[in-house]
């Protein structure tokens, strides 16, 4: 199987994964189709890397970075894209099937770095983590029996993923704005906000302030021009000029 060489772009994010033997299974997937570039966030067991689950992938493991937190991990990704078994859940974020979101995927992938988020085999991505994502997406599994094990739902994806990639089209062709940029934008606009009085400093605001920015799809060159707007209506709000 040829990989694109745009796949060099993808990353693999595993959050708070429980078990180092699924940690392995899922860096083993990558490596079966060609992605290999694996971070790990918060992982349960520091000795993942010693993972025997990981056949023919013990380089995935050997190279994978480990992160304190979901935004550093996704930090220069310009799309991030979470994964979800939907179920009962009150959800924030537009939820592409994978098939359609694959699609999206590739076609992002030939002009930056695009992270797909998977969660803990018991819990799933948080609220907190979905903030950090554009959108998610789902293995349209059986209604009864949505849930799949963490090495299962990531080779599911990889294969999806690289089935096609000749048909993913051009590139998008505005760079858009990698995710620490876009952290930056969201913090100063919480700050503004925040000081002006029209929100009150709870967690649960930010996050809505988060999702709400990330589904602008801010172009890279726009970021600095409302940083510097933002700058601005700081000094005046803090100088009462």
């Amino acid at each position: 199987m040829s990989v694109p060489v745009e796949f060099e772009n993808l990353r693999v994010v595993l959050v708070s994964s429980r078990n180092p033997l699924n940690i392995g299974a899922a860096a083993r997937a990558m490596s079966n189709f060609g992605v290999l570039r694996l971070r790990v966030v918060n992982p349960f067991d520091a000795a993942f890397r010693e993972a025997r689950s990981a056949v023919g992938a013990a380089a995935v493991l050997a190279d994978a970075e480990e992160y304190s937190s979901v935004a550093d991990a996704v930090a220069d990704c310009k799309l991030v894209v979470g994964t979800t078994a939907v179920g009962v859940r009150d959800l924030n974020h537009p939820v592409k099937r994978l098939e359609t979101a694959a699609r999206v995927i590739r076609k992002q992938l030939g002009s930056g770095n695009v992270a797909i988020l998977f969660g803990s085999e018991k819990f799933g991505l948080s609220n907190k983590d979905f903030s950090h994502c554009h959108w998610l997406t789902r293995i349209p599994t059986r209604e009864d029996h949505r849930s799949m094990n963490l090495g299962q739902a990531v080779a599911i994806c990889m294969y999806e993923l690289t089935r096609d990639a000749t048909a993913a089209g051009d590139a998008e062709k505005e760079e858009l704005a990698v995710s620490s940029e876009i952290d930056r934008f969201t913090d100063s606009l919480l700050a503004a906000l925040k000081t002006s009085g029209y929100v009150n400093p709870a967690a649960s605001t930010d996050e809505k302030v988060r999702r709400l920015v990330r589904r602008l799809r801010m172009p890279a060159r726009d970021v600095q021009v409302w940083l510097g707007v933002l700058r601005q209506i700081m000094w005046k709000m803090r100088s009462g000029k």
